[in-house]
Order: C-alpha cells, then sequence, then structure tokens
C-alpha cells in the first residue's frame, strides 16, 4: 500500500524536527528568490495612491459621522 504524500507525518525525534524547520526554511528562500518584486517608482506610486484613496475615504465617512451626528443633535433637542 503506496503511502499518501500529502498526509502529515509523525516525526519522533527532535532531530527529525530540526531537520524538517531547516528543509521549510530553505523553500521559503528559494519561493523568495523567484518572487517578481516591484520597482522603487512602482512601489513609490502604489503607496502614493493607497495614501490618496485613504484620505478620500476618510473624508468621506467623516461627512457622513458629522451628518449624522448633526441630524441626530436635532432630533435629540442638543
Amino acid at each position: 500500500m503506496a503511502r499518501n504524500p500529502v498526509a502529515p507525518r509523525r516525526l519522533g525525534s527532535e532531530a527529525a524536527r530540526r531537520a524538517l524547520s531547516f528543509r521549510m526554511f530553505g523553500e521559503v528562500v528559494s519561493e523568495l528568490r523567484r518572487v517578481t518584486w516591484p520597482s522603487r517608482q512602482e512601489t513609490m506610486r502604489l503607496t502614493l495612491m493607497v495614501i490618496a484613496v485613504s484620505g478620500v475615504v476618510g473624508l468621506f465617512l467623516g461627512g457622513i459621522d458629522m451628518g449624522f451626528a448633526r441630524f441626530f443633535g436635532v432630533i435629540l433637542g442638543n
């Protein structure tokens, strides 16, 4: 009967656990080498876009909050 490669294996000894963690670390490093990292210009452009969109959403939600505060202030007589 063949062993299922997806099923987790039991590691009995501490040395086997360490070997697994080192192998996993090596796999992470090899995956990070394959990543296509963005250029500095693209990173700056996207960062500024995130800041701008966050500011617009913050102003929008702040305006809605102020409107609700005034609305409930009028209703409650404050």
